[in-house]
């Protein structure tokens, strides 16, 4: 899409008010109108730039991501997992999580949203992750044929899912800090 039309304030005005909704509505009844009276602009100028709400709503978060983790390389796997805990707010973890939950509702019934999260949230994600461990392997740190290699995008993930399930938490970076060091490098063989 071209979105070379709007300043980077107003993209990220925009992104705001999307994220906004998202947690005051949920998906299903975030709607290009409500977006549009939010932003003082208007539904086609919503759809030329983004083509439709799951785009949208994929751009936001993404421009909402405050970590990008394929910046980190601190020379250890440890370190590396500990500084993209340290480069996270507690505040925003939690509303992230938030959102993220909701919008895993959201995917079973719409194709649409999961495709646009795949390409413009996940694959970047999952790039970025098999980076710092693609080093890790090369510095000796983990045994290339550890089959937790694989797994530490669904052990993460489990993190953000069971802790407000298990104890009706927020994840915060104390707890996915002991997380990291107690299940996610221990499986690795760090």
């Amino acid at each position: 899409m071209a979105r070379g039309r709007l300043t980077p304030e107003r993209e990220s005005e925009l992104y705001g008010a999307v994220l906004d909704l998202l947690r005051e509505v949920g998906y299903d009844a975030l709607t290009m109108d409500a977006v549009a009276a939010r932003t003082h602009s208007s539904k086609a100028t919503l759809y030329r730039q983004w083509g439709s709400k799951p785009e949208l709503v994929a751009h936001a978060l993404r421009h909402d991501k405050p970590v990008d983790i394929t910046e980190i390389d601190t020379g250890s796997l440890r370190g590396d997992f500990h500084e993209l805990l340290a480069r996270s707010d507690d505040c925003q973890m939690e509303r992230d999580s938030a959102l993220m939950r909701g919008l895993a509702h959201a995917v079973h019934d719409n194709p649409d949203l999961l495709q646009a999260l795949r390409d413009l949230l996940i694959e970047p994600e999952m790039t970025g992750l098999d980076q710092v461990l693609r080093r890790a392997v090369d510095r000796g740190e983990v045994d290339p044929a550890n089959p937790a290699l694989t797994l530490v995008p669904h052990m993460l993930i489990g993190a953000f899912v069971a802790r407000p399930l298990v104890e009706d938490r927020p994840v915060d970076r104390a707890f996915l800090t002991t997380y990291v060091d107690a299940v996610v490098l221990p499986a690795l063989g760090v």
